[in-house]
């Protein structure tokens, strides 16, 4: 069965268990979902993009305006995939979707007049990964590290955050990928905010960089700290109870183990290191797929990990922090966004030894 039929088996067994009759999906990550990886935006911070795709018992339709109808139709040739195109004029105000699923009992990927909202169902779809999304998110994740390794080691005191944003930026878009989350922070400002948009402010001696790369829809997240001279023990104390929170968080990630028994431990790991109430200052992050997160672990989560998912974990201690994208399997887990001669902290979780990045110390 190939990924495409794989999907939409699995649409058609969400909508006969919510018994519905068709399927709207109207979000850039649903989209590219659906099609393996098309885009469907042209504002790449928007939420909904310029083309929808509906399922009904009639038919499968691409419904667009004939500004985005040519490209999808000849580069990414999605009437081959079997869509049927239904194509409006962009100057006109018309609902393509309303005539055809007249008297249906409609679902959508979102808020939709008149349809159920399947937002947490479609997030759990789209989270379950094909081997085929596997392989496209390790190489994804490549890319990611490269773009980082490059940016990270070219940061100079005296930089801006936004000159070291515009550096990560322009690694990540030369290798194809988007920026979709470009987070930069220097010295105060690390301890200060947990997403740091760049200023003007210039650094002096620790800088955070933070992405989240999208390509094929998919999107991996990672974070890299440098810093000018020796890092400061404090700091090096909490980097180092953050990496054992990590590790942590990855060693409990294991197919059949629910997000909250993941958290639970986590907790307890930030309470052995000494900051047990850090993780109340920001979400620990959770499962990776066509949004950075497609759904954030909380003490309570009920969902259960997946041979073949992806995690994104973030735990963070005020001035530090931990993030890189891992894939889930039954023998264990595969750093995806790992950095080749990036320094790493080494982590003993039961019995088992994870590495975790250190900040590049810079003489």
């Amino acid at each position: 069965m190939t990924e495409f039929s794989q999907k939409q088996e699995r649409i058609q067994a969400l909508l006969a268990e919510r018994k519905l009759d068709a399927l709207l999906l109207r979000r850039v990550s649903s989209f590219a979902w659906a099609t393996c990886g098309t885009g469907s935006y042209v504002n790449t911070a928007t939420t909904n993009g310029e083309a929808a795709l509906l399922m009904t018992p009639s038919g499968r339709y691409l419904v667009t305006t004939n500004i985005e109808a040519t490209r999808l139709g000849q580069e990414e040739k999605l009437a081959a995939q079997g869509w049927e195109f239904r194509v409006l004029p962009w100057h006109e105000a018309q609902d393509g979707v309303a005539e055809l699923t007249r008297g249906l009992r409609l679902g959508a990927d979102g808020p939709y007049p008149g349809a159920t909202d399947l937002s947490d169902d479609l997030a759990l779809l789209r989270a379950h990964l094909t081997p085929e999304e596997g392989m496209r998110f390790r190489a994804l994740g490549r890319l990611c590290a490269e773009a980082m390794d490059s940016a990270a080691r070219a940061v100079r005191p005296g930089q801006t955050e936004y000159e070291i944003a515009g550096l990560l930026a322009r690694e990540a878009e030369s290798r194809g990928l988007q920026a979709i989350v470009n987070l930069i922070a220097t010295d105060a400002r690390i301890f200060a905010f947990r997403h740091p948009l760049p200023t003007g402010k210039e650094l002096e001696r620790y800088a955070m960089l933070v992405l989240c790369g999208r390509r094929w829809g998919l999107v991996c997240s990672l974070t890299r700290f440098v810093h000018f001279g020796r890092l400061p023990d404090e700091l090096r104390r909490k980097a180092e109870a953050v990496a054992r929170i990590d590790a942590t968080f990855i060693a409990a990630t294991r197919p059949g183990q629910t997000l909250g028994e993941i958290f639970q431990r986590a907790m307890t790991a930030y309470a052995e290191t000494g900051f047990s109430e850090e993780w109340h200052l920001h979400h620990q992050g959770g499962v990776a797929g066509y949004e950075p997160r497609e759904y954030i672990a909380t003490p309570t989560s009920h969902q259960v990990v997946r041979p073949g998912q992806a995690f994104a974990w973030n735990p963070s201690i005020t001035g530090t922090k931990s993030e890189d994208t891992i894939i889930v399997s039954e023998k264990g887990y595969e750093i995806v966004t790992a950095m080749g001669d990036w320094p790493q902290i080494p982590v003993r979780v039961e019995g088992k030894l994870i590495e975790r990045p250190a900040s590049l110390e810079v003489p």
